[in-house]
């Protein structure tokens, strides 16, 4: 893969994904308008050069970044907005985490991090089972990883160009989990290069608070196209 690549966007069409919940039993349709996607998760390289930060537990420039928080993301996202002269898709509490929760211009052209409807819809490209391909094929999961990151882009990618939606870095949303039970957290999806196969699958969902930091979830990163 092009290392240029792995630092890219590219446009999802529209559609609709079915999402659920095994704790409720409850599933609901959402319809999904054409956005860009992140072909990769976000790289160490390039969340140095935004934000000046190494966080990562594992080095290497083309390995996913890790150990970085939902606040994290949102900060890099509104950095690499302005960096590349696009409007910025967030609108930060003056008192930082503490004191609110990022609002979101959904006009904005800017970075932001996709829904999770949005990312299952990506993660699928038009496919209805569990996954978009052979796992060993698509993701680093326990079972091939030999227990580590590795370099984006290096498992085939889903019909619509996209690597590692599946493995390696569990992979930051914006929507809230369930916030008469969880409150805050916010929703993970993808699996890991830690997790066994059965949480590599395209409708699997984990939570994290927002501030929380952890070595094996990153995120990728979403553009809005104007209609």
């Amino acid at each position: 893969m092009d290392t240029s690549a792995r630092h890219e966007t590219t446009a999802v069409p529209p559609g609709r994904v079915t999402l659920s919940d095994r704790r409720t039993q409850r599933s609901w349709p959402v319809e999904v308008a054409p956005y860009r996607l992140g072909v990769c998760a976000v790289t160490q390289a390039s969340y140095a050069e935004v934000t000046g930060h190494a966080p990562s537990t594992a080095r290497g420039e083309l390995l996913p970044v890790e150990g970085v928080s939902w606040w994290d993301a949102v900060r890099y996202c509104n950095a690499r907005s302005r960096k590349e002269g696009l409007t910025p898709a967030y609108e930060l509490p003056p008192g930082g985490e503490e004191s609110g929760t990022p609002v979101w211009d959904t006009t904005a052209d800017g970075y932001r991090l996709p829904t999770e409807a949005e990312w299952e819809h990506a993660c699928r490209a038009g496919t209805t089972d569990a996954r978009y391909g052979p796992l060993d094929d698509i993701a680093w999961h326990r079972g091939n990883s030999a227990d580590r990151v590795h370099e984006v882009g290096g498992r085939e990618p889903n019909a619509w160009g996209l690597h590692d939606m599946l493995g390696n870095v569990w992979e930051w949303c914006w929507d809230v989990y369930d916030a008469e039970v969880y409150a805050s957290y916010r929703v993970l999806r993808g699996g890991g290069w830690f997790d066994e196969h059965w949480s590599c699958r395209a409708s699997v969902r984990r939570r994290s608070h927002p501030t929380f930091r952890i070595d094996d979830v990153g995120f990728r990163v979403a553009r809005s196209v104007a209609g």
